[in-house]
């Protein structure tokens, strides 16, 4: 299981969203995407998704910079083609 990081801060709803479904589309079931966010939109915006799509949100948390969450990947996005 690998891991892989995602800065999403300083953009806005819904970019954080769509650069987290991208960057999950080019990993494999299990591996964990950390996205880290500013926008106030975001935890609302990734638990959404993750319903929407099928990925485990393993953590949603609000630290100092901003916003921190951790999604595994699962069968729910189609893995992009290499």
């Amino acid at each position: 299981m690998a891991t892989t990081y995602l800065d999403a801060k300083g953009l806005l709803c819904p970019l954080p969203v769509l650069r987290a479904r991208k960057a999950l589309k080019r990993l494999d079931i299990g591996d964990v995407l950390v996205v880290e966010t500013t926008d106030d939109a975001s935890p609302a915006d990734m638990a959404a998704f993750c319903t929407a799509t099928g990925e485990r949100l393993l953590r949603s948390e609000r630290g100092e910079g901003g916003y921190r969450f951790e999604i595994e990947r699962a069968a729910g996005v189609p893995r992009a083609e290499s």
